[in-house]
């Protein structure tokens, strides 16, 4: 065979990652408020986008509207997510195309506004000052004191953690500063002094004890039970008593007298307060079964303006102005495209998971199953990483509960109607055993019990599921009940 140049034709497949289609996987994995985000970014980048107003039905434009609602478990047959992979960037269907015959329109029970009015007058009297850290709460304490004592005082605040606790040994901060370590020993008093009591410790005992005294209760019998936190978490009570000098009674008080103080006060000013979730699907229960809708009071209703856009098109323009609005304007119609296909998804995903735990939506946590991304893909005909996207960082509001929609997602055990039983399930049945002992019970007999109720676990899943939700073990159980915890 000689070697030489050669002309071959060959045809071969492989998927290419447009904007658009990167923009609708991006827009899968969003919840609602982050897609509200999403938008009015878009929005301020492209002119032809707006949001529709409630009282604008109107509008002679292309619109999205993001809700909804589907009787039962059946899902509308639509194209489905995988299809914008060979959806078209480009659209050659007229700017009147009735947009509105596609959208979802159903309202979601959620669109309440409630409005306040009224002449009357705000009363700032109910403002109340609050620090937005614990330094700048304890720095407020500390206007009146002065001198290197107060100085240090200061910057102590400054160098507590966010449990309130003093991780910096006094000899570091003496050799940083210059002072004398008696001094900074004082600054220090000065801050565990302050409010709340308990802060400027250097370790749980000390904490503690700072709350003790804060209350007058810092007696030679308190100050030997505290001295010995590592006795009591192993429950050795007989030495305990003997320790302290005290009998039943009075080492069941001092007791239930340390489980009242705060082990950690800083965290009360902590700034990373815990964000407010907002449910992205609701489900209701009706008389057919349960409907799924979007949450529509936090979805963006968007529509292209096309009155804006025949203004721009008939002014004069020079050819980059015109292949910047031709650009804009297919932007915005796959956007609007990729929304109502994103909503009709997500309720399609959410309506299969129902039909699927429909169990745990008529009987609770006991009920559910064993459930699988792919068996929901499969289900619905869409790729197991749709769902997965779908199912990221969003939540469904039901009768029962506000829940992740990974939480219906997991593995299980065996169960006696042959269907198996989800690990939710079962550590709820583990809880309501345990929380119901009049004796404690080892694993085995929790795993006795369970296989009468129906659930096949073996002990090892026992200790799995009961360590996953943090209860100890019957050793641990019964040394926290024979000191009264």
């Amino acid at each position: 065979m000689g070697l030489g140049p050669s002309l071959s034709i060959r045809q071969s497949q492989s998927l290419v990652l447009t904007p658009q289609l990167t923009q609708a996987i991006k827009l899968l994995q969003l919840s609602n408020l982050e897609l509200e985000a999403y938008i009015a970014e878009e929005m301020s980048k492209n002119p032809l986008l707006e949001a529709r107003q409630e009282d604008d039905a109107d509008a002679p434009a292309a619109e999205f509207s993001g809700s909804e609602d589907i009787a039962g478990d059946e899902a509308p047959d639509d194209p489905g997510a995988d299809d914008l992979i060979s959806a078209r960037a480009e659209d050659d269907r007229p700017l009147d195309h009735d947009w509105d015959a596609d959208a979802l329109e159903t309202d979601s029970f959620a669109d309440v506004v409630t409005s306040g009015g009224g002449d009357e007058a705000f009363d700032f009297d109910r403002l109340e000052y609050e620090a937005a850290s614990l330094a700048e709460h304890l720095l407020d304490q500390l206007h009146g004191v002065s001198g290197a004592e107060g100085e240090l005082a200061r910057l102590i605040a400054e160098t507590l953690d966010e449990t309130g606790y003093l991780n910096v040994p006094l000899a570091d901060i003496a050799g940083l500063t210059g002072a004398p370590l008696a001094t900074v020993e004082k600054a220090l008093a000065i801050v565990q002094d302050l409010d709340p009591p308990g802060i400027g410790a250097r370790s749980l005992a000390e904490c503690l004890a700072l709350q003790a005294k804060a209350v007058d209760r810092y007696d030679p019998a308190m100050a030997r039970l505290i001295d010995n936190l590592d006795l009591l978490s192993k429950g050795r009570t007989t030495d305990l008593k003997r320790i302290c000098s005290v009998d039943d009674e009075d080492l069941a008080d001092m007791i239930r007298e340390l489980r009242a103080y705060d082990p950690k006060p800083g965290c009360r000013f902590s700034r990373s307060a815990a964000e407010e979730v907002t449910p992205d699907v609701f489900v209701r229960r009706t008389r057919a079964g349960h409907s799924v809708e979007l949450n529509q009071a936090t979805l963006p209703r968007l529509l292209v303006n096309r009155r804006y856009y025949q203004e721009l098109k008939s002014g004069p323009q020079d050819k980059a102005s015109k292949a910047w609005l031709s650009e804009c304007l297919v932007t915005a119609n796959w956007l609007v495209k990729a929304l109502d296909q994103r909503a009709r998804t997500i309720v399609k995903v959410v309506s299969e998971i129902v039909k699927r735990q429909q169990g745990f939506f008529d009987r609770g946590v006991t009920a559910m199953k064993p459930l699988t991304l792919r068996e929901v893909a499969e289900a619905i005909e869409m790729h197991e990483s749709t769902v997965s996207r779908v199912t990221s960082n969003k939540y469904l509001l039901c009768d029962r509960g506000l829940y992740e929609l990974k939480y219906f997602f997991g593995s299980g055990v065996a169960s006696g109607d042959g269907d198996g039983a989800a690990a939710e399930a079962v550590k709820s049945a583990i809880k309501t055993l345990i929380d119901a002992e009049d004796e404690v019970l080892s694993d085995d007999a929790i795993a006795g019990l369970l296989k009468q109720k129906g659930f096949e676990c073996a002990r090892r899943t026992v200790v799995k599921y009961r360590e996953a939700m943090g209860i100890g073990s019957s050793i641990q159980r019964r040394r926290m009940r024979k000191i009264g915890g």
